[in-house]
Order: C-alpha cells, then sequence, then structure tokens
C-alpha cells in the first residue's frame, strides 16, 4: 500500500512506523492530499503525524488492532482465498432478512462464531443475514452505532479478514449478507477527522451535533470517502447490501444528493462485477423519494424501512400508547399501514407535532419496504430493552409473526425473536474515558425520566447502566431457549409461516392493491386490542384471533380454501356459507385450495 491522506490545512505530514520508529515526510499531491514513495506490506501499522504532532490512526484506516487510539494496520483484502465463484447475489426485496449484533448473538461474540451459526438461519428460512455495524468503537462492548472508521472491522469482532470468512461461509449456503453501515456521524472517542480536515460542517446540524460534510467546501473528498467505503464492502467483501443508518440525517443542498450518487455507482459496480447488489435506506422521512430512481430526481434505493408498520402492530397488540405510539393502536390504523406503508402520509403526526410524510402511489411494490415487530432500535430503545415475549402470550407472538412474515413487504426478524426469547436486548458501552462514560450512563437514565414508562412498566424503572459489563452481559442471546418449551414450538411456526411465504405466490407477493384487513371488534381500545384480525393477501387469508374466545369467521371469497397452517387446531366449514373456526389467542393461515 502506497500511503496518503488528505490533511488540506497541513503545513507538514509525517508517514510514522511505530515498528521501526521512523518517521518520513510526506510531500504534497494535490487537492489537499500527501503522499510518500514507501509501500507498506500487509500487516504494517502506520500513523500519520500532523504538523509535529502526535501520531494519529488513518481515516481510511482498513484495520485498527490497537483500538481506535492506536495506529492504522495495512489490510490487502486480495489475500483471501474466495470459495464463492459461483456466487450472483439476490435482490433483497421480498426476502426475509434477520438482524443481528454480532457480540451477542453467539456466547462467542466474534464474526467466526456468528458463522458457525449461519445453519441455524438456513434451517429458518431466513436470505439474507443483516449485521449491525462492524466499524470500529472505543472499548470492546457496544451497538456499533458509535463507530469512528469507515473501512475497517472492529477486532474484537475479528478485525476485517473476519468478516470476509463470515460472507464467504454465508453465501456458502445461500445467504446474502447486508452490513449495517453509520454515514451520518461518527462516534464520540477515536474520532480524529476534524484534525485532518473538514469532515464535518456547522452549516448543518444534527442530532449528534454539527453535520457530516457533503455540500460545502471540501465536501467532495469527503462524499469520495464515503462512497469509497462503501463500494469497498461491497467489493473487496462481496458484501450483497448496505443498510444506510438514519440517511435523514445526512444534510446534503448539493445538486446531486450523496445517496443518489451513491446508488449510481453501485448500480454500476453490479455491472462491472456480476452480482446484484442493494441498497436499503433507514429514514423516518415517510417518502418514497428514497426508493424513486435517481433519473427521476430520487435517490435510487433498493429498499428502506416503513417503521410505522411495526408501530401500527405494536400499539394494537401491547396496548401502548406513549411516545411515537399515540397515534397508533386501533385496526384501522394496521390497516392502513398494511395496505398504505405510512400512516403519516401526509396527516398530522401528534409526536412530531407537524404534519408528516406523503402518499405511497399507487402500483408501488410493497417489497421496496422493510418492516419488522423487533428491530435493535424497537427492543433496545426501551428503558430496560425487553422484547414483547415478555408481555405477549404466545398465540399472539404467533399472530403477530403471521402478520409481519404473511404481509406484502419485506420482512426482517431481529435475533431471537424467532423463538420468542425473553433475553433482553439492553444499549450497553464500553467508553475507557470516565467522564465520557458517566455521560453516557447518566444521559441514558435522564432519557427514559419520562415517556411514561413508569406508567408502562407499573412503577418505577432502574434504567441498566450502559457502562456496566453485566448490561451487555445480560443481552447475549441464551441459545438453550430454542430446543425448550415453549420456545421450541414458536421456532417451528416461524420455519413454517416462512415456508408458506416461500410456496404460495399470494402470500409472496409484493401487491399492495390485493391486500386488505378487515376486524372484528372495537375500533379503538385503552388497552390490548381485543378482536379478531383476517388479512387478505389475493385469494390468502390470515385470521388472528385475539380475543380468549372462539370465534368463527366468514371466509367469503370465490375460491375454495384449505387451511396451510394453524397455532391451534381449527375447523374449515365449506358450503354455501363458508367459515373457519378458531380458537382463541390463536391463527390459521389459510391459502387457495390445491385443485386435483
Amino acid at each position: 500500500m502506497r500511503p496518503h491522506v488528505w490533511a488540506p490545512a497541513a503545513r507538514s505530514v509525517d508517514l510514522v512506523l511505530p515498528e521501526t520508529r521512523e518517521r518520513l515526510g510526506m510531500v504534497p499531491a494535490g487537492d489537499g492530499w500527501w503522499t510518500v514513495k514507501r509501500d507498506l506490506s500487509h500487516g504494517t501499522d502506520y500513523a500519520f503525524a500532523l504538523d509535529g504532532g502526535d501520531p494519529l490512526p488513518d481515516p481510511r484506516s482498513a484495520w485498527q488492532p490497537h483500538g481506535v487510539h492506536g495506529p492504522s494496520r495495512v489490510f490487502h483484502p486480495g489475500r483471501f482465498p474466495w470459495t464463492d465463484a459461483g456466487w450472483s447475489g439476490l435482490d433483497v426485496r421480498g426476502r426475509v432478512v434477520y438482524e443481528l449484533h454480532v457480540g451477542t448473538f453467539t456466547p462467542g461474540g466474534t464474526l467466526d462464531s456468528a458463522a458457525d451459526a449461519l445453519p441455524e438461519l438456513v434451517s429458518l428460512g431466513v436470505d439474507v443475514v443483516e449485521l449491525m455495524p462492524v466499524a470500529p468503537f472505543d472499548g470492546p462492548r457496544g451497538w456499533g452505532y458509535d463507530g469512528v472508521g469507515l473501512y475497517a472491522v472492529h477486532d474484537a469482532y475479528g478485525g476485517p479478514a473476519a468478516l470476509q470468512r463470515f460472507v464467504d461461509a454465508a453465501h456458502g449456503l445461500g445467504l446474502a449478507v447486508c452490513l449495517d453501515v453509520v454515514h451520518n456521524h461518527l462516534g464520540p472517542s477515536g474520532n480524529y477527522t476534524g484534525l485532518f480536515g473538514p469532515y464535518a460542517t456547522d452549516a448543518h446540524h444534527t442530532p449528534w451535533g454539527a453535520a457530516i460534510n457533503l455540500d460545502q467546501p471540501g465536501a467532495h473528498v469527503v462524499r469520495r470517502w464515503i462512497v469509497d467505503s462503501a463500494l469497498r464492502w461491497l467489493r473487496d467483501f462481496h458484501v450483497d447490501a448496505l443498510r444506510l443508518d438514519a440517511v435523514h440525517e445526512l444534510r446534503d443542498d448539493s445538486e446531486q444528493h450523496l445517496l443518489a450518487q451513491l446508488s449510481d455507482e453501485v448500480a454500476a459496480l453490479s455491472e462491472r462485477v456480476g452480482r446484484r447488489l442493494s441498497l436499503i435506506a433507514e429514514t423516518d422521512l415517510n417518502d418514497v423519494a428514497s426508493v424513486a430512481p435517481t433519473a427521476a430526481g430520487g435517490w435510487g434505493m433498493t429498499a428502506q424501512w416503513a417503521d410505522d408498520v411495526h408501530h401500527a402492530l405494536h400499539a394494537l397488540l401491547t396496548g401502548e400508547r406513549h411516545g411515537y405510539y399515540v397515534d397508533f393502536g386501533a385496526p384501522a390504523t394496521l390497516r392502513h399501514a398494511m395496505t398504505r406503508v405510512f400512516v403519516h402520509d401526509g396527516a398530522w403526526s401528534t409526536f412530531r407535532g407537524r404534519d408528516w410524510g406523503r402518499p405511497v402511489a399507487s402500483g408501488t411494490d410493497g417489497h421496496r419496504f422493510v418492516v419488522s415487530t423487533q428491530t435493535h432500535d424497537q427492543v433496545g430503545n426501551r428503558a430496560i430493552g425487553d422484547r414483547p415475549s415478555e408481555r405477549l402470550d404466545a398465540g399472539t407472538l404467533a399472530g403477530s409473526a403471521a402478520l409481519l412474515l404473511l404481509s406484502p413487504f419485506t420482512p426482517m426478524l431481529f435475533q431471537g425473536e424467532e423463538w420468542g426469547t425473553r433475553t433482553p436486548f439492553q444499549f450497553f458501552t464500553s467508553f475507557a474515558d470516565p467522564d465520557l462514560g458517566r455521560a453516557v450512563s447518566d444521559g441514558r437514565r435522564a432519557e427514559f425520566g419520562g415517556h411514561g414508562w413508569a406508567d408502562l412498566y407499573g412503577g418505577p424503572v432502574e434504567v441498566p447502566d450502559p457502562q456496566d459489563e453485566a448490561t451487555f452481559r445480560r443481552s447475549v442471546l441464551d441459545r438453550a431457549e430454542r430446543s425448550r418449551p415453549p420456545h421450541d414450538r414458536l421456532l417451528d411456526w416461524y420455519r413454517e409461516l416462512i415456508a408458506l411465504r416461500r410456496s404460495v405466490p399470494d402470500l409472496a407477493s409484493g401487491n399492495l392493491a390485493a391486500t386488505d384487513l378487515a376486524w372484528d371488534g372495537p375500533e379503538t381500545a385503552d388497552g390490548p386490542w381485543q378482536g379478531v384480525l383476517v388479512l387478505h393477501r389475493g385469494a390468502a387469508r390470515v385470521v388472528v384471533n385475539l380475543t380468549d374466545a372462539e370465534a368463527r369467521v366468514p371466509l367469503p371469497t370465490d375460491a375454495p380454501l384449505d387451511v396451510a397452517a394453524a397455532w391451534e387446531p381449527c375447523a374449515l366449514e365449506p358450503g354455501a356459507d363458508p367459515h373457519v373456526v378458531v380458537p382463541g389467542r390463536s391463527v390459521a393461515v389459510l391459502v387457495p385450495a390445491a385443485v386435483d
């Protein structure tokens, strides 16, 4: 590797080689770049010193084995012996996605130990494994959204070579890999980019402070820093998709938005490598401009997260109405989400205090929207990181799973959800700086002083200390649950639903126009909704009984139906007035009858 670094305001830049204690003067290469006539081999540690100062890690570092404050190390990705030559990728739209956190998915907490568990996901029916961010952050433990390196892999997870091994193993099992990347901010510890150049700007602000510089002087280099990192994951690590964190905080008034630039360059890379590549945006804007083609002025994303579906289902099942759930919870609201994606599609958002969003155009493919009943955010950003399984009975969990997995969207599961794990997913950090650690802990406690959490939990709650290692330990999945009742039964149910999604065309479709939701029960409820939901998916029906009593549900349809799956035994009553009798707290899936 020939070292080079962008430091437009520096008067001098030295290449520092800790092993030999050399300090080599670099020379200007134009446009603020510096270089040196020295090739560094794989595994060589190096750093940069600006104007005679202390050595700093490379903003484009591929490897940080000494932590985010230490020197960088050269990594040559071409050394890896790939075995996935026959892998052509897959289109993530309509596939079953599985989100996992490397540090808590297995007791080993590494990419290699996660790879060992991939056959379980194949058995479940998963298509795409989504890794929460693996960028380096300060300390061994964290969610990854405080990363400070766009090009490297957290060393506690195994470093960059481990990511290549993970992707290769996944492809060998027929699984695609999506990597969660954060471009909208950098973490508070180990971020030295501001010493090198204008990577941030006060022209825009985000919840984390000054915005990443995408449209001010020097932005052309910062944009390449981001885009090049994304292309590198897709090209050199054979990653199939990127999940882009909170893209609404990428403040960009340029003629071409960064995301449109990224989409165009990823499309070109896909053509070159002959492999399908995808971009999935997390956005709070409720605006399909994110998935509109770049030629039409959109951002060109393959898909985007749609949290309103989660909110509508969660609020209805749990009765929670605090915070952003305030406008959710009625069956009509769930119907709106199931058929029109965004509940706030131009109407008033009470939580935001303003009109919000835009309607989804007729004919839009529902597979363009990634939906969930659990995510790291929706679980981890609760006061104690508790799962729905702490409050919902097994039959209700089964109904929730059916509404998710048989919806017209791209469903995403969160680690352990498929067996109804009781393991919480709590917010944890491990900052070495005691002042920063104390500030994070105090901030977390203050954050949950409101939002109605005491009412929700039936009294005051003790918010787990993010800096306490026990908080992390509590969040490591108890994988032994998978084989114990009642978890084993729910795991089989998820397998059955995913198999139906794959085999029944009506249930696999992303046609929103062929989707509807009917219900028998109250229009509103102060707590968990009690009634019967019937999700229409073409000719197929998903009947969810959320009452304690048996329900006789009419099935007005032109075609005869068969019971394809049921949580509890149910009775189909055919004839001129067909009905299905579904026990309380149960769900039945009915599909067009086979023709002899």
